[in-house]
């Protein structure tokens, strides 16, 4: 299983939605609001790289109030 965080910025006003929003999705484990650059940080998980891609492309980008996403794989050691 691959994990990852994914860094989200957000428009003005939505951060609580696209939090609330993102923890509904299957394959995220929690959603949470940041203070900083990013607005909401989600840990995900998914059985590959392609499926992880598929999650950030399709599913969390297009939640209403995502402006930008960064993605950062976790590795293990």
């Amino acid at each position: 299983m691959l994990s990852a965080y994914v860094l989200i910025q957000t428009e003005v006003g939505k951060v609580a939605h696209v939090a609330r929003a993102l923890s509904d999705l299957d394959g995220v484990q929690m959603a949470e609001d940041l203070a900083g650059p990013y607005d909401v940080i989600a840990r995900v998980q998914a059985p590959g790289l392609d499926q992880l891609g598929r999650l950030v492309a399709s599913r969390i980008q297009l939640v209403d109030g995502v402006t930008r996403t960064l993605t950062c794989t976790v590795i293990h050691r």
